[in-house]
């Protein structure tokens, strides 16, 4: 009996193995044939988690609309992505628009421009963000006003442009791709935090508005995403609270990884997607539930930085 047991061990794990396999490739299938002739709108499609989800929806047979604020960049992902589309499935040719989403003033025009792409939207994927670092009293208020332009006004204005078309069919998905500063904010990155807690705080909102709508509203959050060869950098200020989850934040998810998991949320209507390991999510939850403790540690990190004389 324990010699048919033992021989019996491989047969079974070649057989969940199998099945496993069988999943993975039946889910990759139906996430792709969900958005099959969908029109499918990316803001700042010319970043690199851009690029991914162009090309991730793109092979799905999406029609997409791509938007950037360079129009080279937007030539180039177009040229990329009509050589590599296999000529056995059906795809289509993407739609490029110029957008600035730091220049509100334009945005309302130019989503009626999307719209008049093909009539309609079924998925918008907000993807544009603008970064800044230093401490808060370094930064001037008019670079405050542009990140609250590029990482909320921006995309709010976007939104509420497209939004009425999909009440109206009763139908669609808006997807906004945001960031753990959402949920907590790290140091000397105050107007992103802001900007990152204001857009969560609207989309969160919205959600509860549009369900009855049949709109979807979701998000996904990731530690940071990081840039294809982009290795991370180790700080001294680091050293300190790294034990507890900011080293862990410097590794960031890769953009290949976070459009793989845009592609699911869409097919699963997924409402919100936390890309971290383990260490970045007790960190929320210690935020939550032991802000003192978190506020203490995040200031330990704080003091060793300004204790540490800079090069140069």
């Amino acid at each position: 009996m324990g010699i048919v047991a033992v021989l019996m061990l491989p047969l079974l794990l070649l057989g969940i193995s199998g099945l496993l396999f069988i999943y993975q490739e039946a889910s990759r299938l139906w996430s792709k044939s969900a958005v099959q002739n969908k029109v499918v709108v990316i803001t700042d499609a010319i970043s690199g988690l851009g690029k991914e989800c162009a090309r991730v929806f793109h092979g799905g047979g999406a029609r997409l609309v791509l938007c950037g604020k360079n129009w080279e960049g937007l030539e180039s992902l177009y040229a990329t992505l009509t050589s590599v589309a296999d000529p056995s499935k059906q795809t289509f040719t993407p739609k490029l628009v110029f957008l600035d989403l730091s220049d509100i003033s334009c945005v309302q025009d130019v989503a009626k421009e999307v719209l008049d792409c093909y009539g309609c939207v079924d998925i918008l994927i907000n993807n544009a963000s603008v970064k800044v670092k230093g401490p808060a009293h370094k930064i001037s208020l008019e670079l405050d006003k542009k990140i609250m332009d590029a990482n909320y006004f921006g995309p709010i204005t976007f939104t509420k442009v497209l939004l009425p078309n999909m009440i109206s069919r009763r139908t669609g998905q808006i997807v906004l791709v945001n960031n753990i500063q959402a949920k907590f904010g790290i140091p000397f990155r105050t107007a992103y935090a802001a900007s990152k807690h204001a857009v969560m705080g609207f989309f969160d909102c919205l959600r509860a508005e549009v369900e009855e709508y049949d709109v979807v509203v979701s998000t996904v959050s990731p530690t940071f995403i990081r840039s294809y060869h982009a290795n991370p950098e180790q700080r001294n200020w680091e050293s300190s609270i790294c034990k507890f989850f900011c080293r862990k934040l410097a590794y960031g998810v890769h953009p290949v990884e976070v459009a793989e998991e845009v592609m699911r949320t869409v097919r699963r209507k997924k409402q919100e997607v936390f890309m971290a390991n383990p260490i970045p999510k007790a960190a929320v939850f210690i935020r939550t539930f032991f802000p003192e403790f978190f506020f203490a540690v995040v200031a330990c990190g704080v003091k060793e930085k300004l204790s540490v004389p800079e090069e140069g």
